[in-house]
């Protein structure tokens, strides 16, 4: 029987009786004080699959798909365990990226249901679908003090922080798919876990005129995949689509409902330091595929800092995946590149 991954009173209560977050410096604190009251109660076998040196390349072996996976899985943990693994993920999301994360990891038991087949078959389709395959990793010692970071990841999901004493913090790749993206059979009939990032994206596509979708529209047919996928480096794609300085004033706020939609995944006060970076420099919004809902579409928000991927392509036009990216601060590059630079200058 599977255990229950949605909010607990208990995992709450935990989470409340932490010091309120008002700045970088208090989510690094809670993310270390969490991240160590979780290994403190692994056993030695459990903390060995869960802990690596912040230089191991498991740090940016990310990707998105179901796969084997390094780093300690939900579904060898203990209920206390489970409890803090959810702890530490709510240390750097806020309640709609946390919502979100917990019903993508939900959607694993209706593909089983829609995937299981017959007795021959279950086992096989168990093991590919599984809400309790998501996996926690620890970089380095969590500390006030020096560079760490953490993941936890499975299928649709992948969600990466760097921390550098405590006060500065990367949170990307932040990676969001569900399949289906649309629940059509069962209990969830009507879910649609990124409905908003497809409706504000469409909505904002549409209400172009002539010459802006001239702009924005970089291909007739989506990608069959996000462009990016599980790149361990992006850069920044051409060709650029309409920048916001094209606009109207109704459009730039369309446009800024877009991006939200991402930047909410994660804590308030992180969110507050992307929009700092995000508002610095123009942004180009590029759409490819069909505009109308369930035709093959794919679209892309770029500035000089940051990339939004959106694709839903598969399965009909019912499997989104989307992701939030970083050119200089993915895995925390920008951070230990500064380290590297002082070191030197001393």
């Amino acid at each position: 029987m599977i255990r229950p991954i949605f909010f607990k009173l208990s995992l709450a209560a935990l989470f409340l009786s932490l010091p309120a977050a008002s700045s970088g410096h208090e989510a690094g604190k809670q993310m270390a004080e969490v991240a160590n009251l979780f290994l403190s109660v692994l056993t030695p076998e459990q903390k060995a699959k869960a802990s690596f040196a912040f230089e191991d390349e498991e740090r940016i072996n990310w990707h998105f798909i179901p796969r084997v996976r390094k780093g300690l899985p939900l579904k060898e943990m203990t209920p206390q365990q489970e409890l803090l693994a959810h702890a530490l993920l709510n240390t750097g999301l806020g309640f709609r990226g946390a919502a979100k994360a917990s019903t993508i990891m939900s959607l694993e038991e209706v593909l089983y249901q829609i995937e299981g087949g017959n007795e021959a078959t279950r086992a096989a389709v168990r093991e590919k679908r599984d809400p309790e395959k998501y996996f926690v990793s620890i970089f380095g010692q969590p500390s006030a003090q020096g560079t760490w970071g953490w993941r936890i990841e499975g299928h649709h999901l992948s969600l990466n922080f760097t921390i550098r004493d405590g006060q500065l913090l990367r949170a990307s790749p932040t990676f969001f798919g569900t399949n289906p993206g649309e629940v059509r059979q069962g209990n969830l009939t009507g879910l649609r876990v990124l409905g908003k990032e497809e409706d504000l994206g469409r909505d904002l596509f549409k209400s172009l005129d002539a010459e802006q979708t001239k702009q924005a529209l970089v291909d007739v047919i989506a990608p069959k995949e996000m462009i990016t996928a599980a790149e361990k480096r992006v850069t920044f794609l051409q060709p650029a689509g309409l920048s916001n300085e094209a606009m109207t004033a109704s459009q730039k706020t369309m446009l800024k409902a877009v991006i939200t939609e991402y930047t909410d995944r994660v804590r308030p006060e992180i969110a507050a330091e992307l929009w700092a970076e995000i508002e610095q420099s123009p942004i180009f919004f590029a759409w490819a595929g069909g505009k109308e809902r369930g035709e093959p579409h794919y679209y892309r928000i770029q500035g000089k800092s940051f990339l939004i991927e959106y694709d839903n392509v598969q399965n009909e036009a019912n499997h989104p995946h989307s992701v939030f990216r970083s050119f200089e601060g993915d895995f925390g590059r920008d951070l230990l590149a500064e380290h590297h630079k002082e070191l030197h200058s001393k």
